[in-house]
């Protein structure tokens, strides 16, 4: 929780201007929905609107999201049934979860997503490492990544791999390396 919160709610979503428009964001990789769960309870906080797009190609089976104590650990209200809807809403296809946060999960792999236009103003990548899935960290990935980006967007990530950075650059993006949390010196920050 606390790698989540630094990498992609601190270095991520605070690091975008602040304001009443919607907030456009791309996820890689729902995994245990803790992203979804974070970035929904900071719109309600803001008052910020917020579309969510996640891909994710492997969903967790619900006996795995269930036990997850996400929602207890965050000690603030009940967010139990919050994060139950996260996982609970349907694939493919755009589900209001609050009049603020709107989740659009799309059930596929990330090398067949075909985004439309410059849409996205902040992307999580929270892909499994380069070395699990090398084929996610591509520049081909990126570059697909960019041009789905507005001007002045940005992406977070935990890797500061060499390989990572430069498949980076090579798509556009001006990449910087930050403090990261507890236990992991750096994190990388892209922006277009």
């Amino acid at each position: 929780m606390q790698e989540s919160k630094h990498v992609f709610i601190d270095s991520g979503l605070m690091h975008i201007a602040k304001g009443s428009t919607t907030l456009n964001l791309l996820e890689v990789g729902f995994g245990t929905g803790l992203n979804a769960l974070l970035t929904q309870i900071e719109a309600e906080i803001q008052g910020r609107p917020v579309i969510y797009t996640s891909i994710e190609a492997f969903p967790l089976p619900v006996e795995i999201w269930r036990d997850l104590n996400y929602p207890h650990l965050i000690c603030r209200g009940d967010f139990s049934s919050i994060f139950s809807s996260l996982h609970l809403a349907s694939w493919n296809q755009e589900v209001e979860i609050s009049t603020l946060f709107r989740l659009h999960k799309i059930h596929g792999k990330l090398e067949d997503f075909q985004p439309a236009g410059k849409t996205f103003d902040l992307v999580y990548f929270d892909a499994f490492s380069p070395a699990i899935q090398p084929e996610l960290w591509t520049q081909a990935i990126f570059e697909k990544i960019y041009s789905a980006m507005k001007p002045g967007a940005i992406l977070t990530t935990y890797s500061v791999k060499g390989e990572v950075t430069r498949a980076m650059k090579s798509a556009g993006f001006r990449v910087e390396k930050i403090p990261g949390p507890p236990g992991k010196r750096h994190i990388s920050r892209a922006s277009k």
